[in-house]
């Protein structure tokens, strides 16, 4: 019998994972480390090869050596000769910059070939961050240590940080006996930490939504067990933070801080939102509450859904170079293309794995897409005709007709807990008016959040009406249905996450409804979403209003 070799690698990077055979998982194994999952649809994977991906590998102790072998073991065909130079090319690019100690003041950055040296020298956003030591060595101020990776990042110049990262105050965090973390989740945690070596300890772990990124975190904290900050997109995600970390660990009341609008407690272990850090008086004012990041003795930060990570806290982010930090999120798109910001000064990426094989496993729920297609009605159609782009899109989006769509689909799932989502508040009230759910927008004191929530999860509330503050780090185990009247126009991760919340293991199969007027351009819009659920391996259906047997 011939060696079974499932991959098809492509002269574009690309390379095709034949999901059918025997050894696919085990190829999966070997090119994720070095290689980002672009479309996981039912028979054939797709994974690219780039810049980033490489240093990811690099970075993480693969040799350009390692990867080649790899290719050629599970490579059907040759592999393009250009393939094999930008591998060795990239990977040779990550050793051209490391970044040691000095002194007590400064770091050096040493550069391995002259010509770098040189194009350093020439480029005016690096000549403040260094002062040159010799021919080939730069002096970096110890403060600048991140703002320098980032910025060379973006001419392509990766910086091997080789600089060992500092112990917080120390913190004993023991996992309760009975919390059994899942096999994935121990082996995401291992890929962060990995011998305690110079360059590991920092990073970024992409896991899909449903499938327990915050156990990773507290496992993290298990292994390190020092003082620990951790960033949320809101309050309601602190909130559960603090009720998993009390319900997994020994840590008590005592020990846990909220740092938000409504709390500024600082513990050993505190949780606060993006907002709350970020806040300023006004536009010209600096950050006060960046004192956050610096004076808590920390030795571990966490940054929940760090694909939302807001543009100053980069450059805070930028300062904490010295201690763990771990970015946790399910998707690295980012819609402002800052991935390599998050590569450079939270760390690469360290594990990943697709959602099409958690699936399978049973780790999180078996879901089905539906885009359910409703026309415009004719009295609003002037109005749309002579609507600019943008206001066409609302248009469409607040369609009347799709409280009638949603009613059937309420009906069509009686008895399950349903989220109705939508990106427009005066839609939102219209739903809320004509069906009577309780509705949480950004408006809804958090205590009444709490509230909903929790009576959502027990099951006293079956459907719950939502804004785009539950698109992300909410968890509602029970939710098994989800109806999208209106999105921020093609967000890819917005699409992710909104299907996130459906996604909780449970038994019986998960459905997300997208409710869209055709012929409009919420329907250009939706090409988009819809070809991001497909390509991640979704069945995804398309109906027209009133068709579904």
């Amino acid at each position: 019998m011939a060696e079974d070799k499932p991959l098809t690698v492509q002269s574009d990077r690309t390379m095709l994972l034949d999901v059918h055979s025997p050894s696919a998982d085990e190829c999966r194994s070997d090119i994720i480390a070095f290689s980002d999952l672009i479309k996981s649809p039912e028979h054939v994977h797709t994974y690219q090869i780039s810049q980033l991906s490489l240093w990811n590998a690099i970075s993480s102790g693969l040799t350009a050596d390692e990867i080649l072998s790899r290719l050629y073991r599970w490579s059907r065909f040759d592999i393009d000769s250009r393939i094999e130079f930008f591998i060795t090319d990239q990977a040779e690019r990550y050793g051209d910059f490391i970044l040691t100690e000095l002194d007590e003041e400064y770091l050096l950055l040493t550069v391995r070939r002259p010509v770098f040296a040189l194009q350093l020298k020439a480029e005016q956003q690096l000549l403040s961050l260094l002062e040159p030591e010799s021919e080939s060595s730069f002096r970096v101020r110890r403060m600048n240590r991140g703002i320098l990776k980032a910025r060379m990042i973006k001419l392509g110049f990766p910086v091997d940080d080789r600089i060992p990262l500092k112990s917080g105050v120390p913190l004993e965090i023991r996992l309760r006996d009975t919390f059994q973390p899942r096999p994935y989740q121990t082996d995401a945690v291992k890929a962060l930490l990995e011998d305690g070596s110079n360059g590991t300890g920092y990073g970024t772990i992409v896991l899909p939504c449903g499938s327990g990124k915050t156990i990773a975190g507290i496992l993290a904290m298990s292994k390190l067990n020092t003082r620990t900050l951790i960033l949320c997109p809101n309050v309601t995600a602190v909130h559960q933070w603090i009720r998993e970390l009390l319900d997994k660990t020994d840590l008590t009341e005592d020990d846990i801080g909220e740092y938000s609008g409504e709390k500024k407690d600082m513990k050993n272990v505190t949780v606060c939102t993006y907002q709350i850090v970020t806040w300023r008086p006004d536009t010209d004012s600096d950050y006060p509450r960046f004192s956050l990041f610096r004076d808590g003795g920390w030795g571990f930060i966490i940054y929940d859904e760090v694909h939302m990570l807001p543009a100053p806290v980069f450059r805070i982010t930028a300062e904490l170079q010295a201690i763990h930090r771990l970015g946790l999120t399910a998707t690295l798109v980012r819609e402002d293309g800052r991935e390599d910001e998050v590569f450079s000064l939270v760390g690469p990426k360290r594990y990943d794995t697709p959602w099409s094989q958690l699936e399978a496993q049973g780790f999180i729920a078996r879901a089905y897409c539906h885009e359910i297609r409703l026309p415009l009605p004719e009295d609003m159609e002037i109005k749309y005709a002579i609507a600019k782009k943008r206001e066409k899109y609302r248009i469409a989006a607040e369609n009347p007709l799709k409280i009638q769509a949603a009613k059937e689909i309420i009906e069509r799932h009686s008895g399950e807990s349903i989220l109705i989502i939508g990106q427009y508040l005066d839609q939102l009230e219209q739903f809320r008016t004509e069906f009577g759910y309780p509705i949480i927008t950004g408006a809804t004191p958090t205590k009444k959040r709490d509230e909903l929530y929790t009576l959502f999860r027990t099951g006293e509330v079956k459907v719950l009406i939502v804004s785009k503050v539950a698109n992300s780090a909410i968890d509602l185990p029970d939710a098994s249905v989800a109806i999208q009247i209106s999105g921020t126009f093609g967000s890819r991760q917005e699409e992710a996450q909104r299907l996130g919340r459906i996604l909780r293991p449970k038994n019986r199969d998960s459905h997300f409804y997208t409710l869209i007027t055709e012929y409009t351009e919420e329907e250009d819009f939706a090409q988009n979403r819809q070809k991001f659920l497909s390509e991640q391996g979704y069945s995804y259906s398309i109906e027209k209003a009133g068709t579904h047997e």
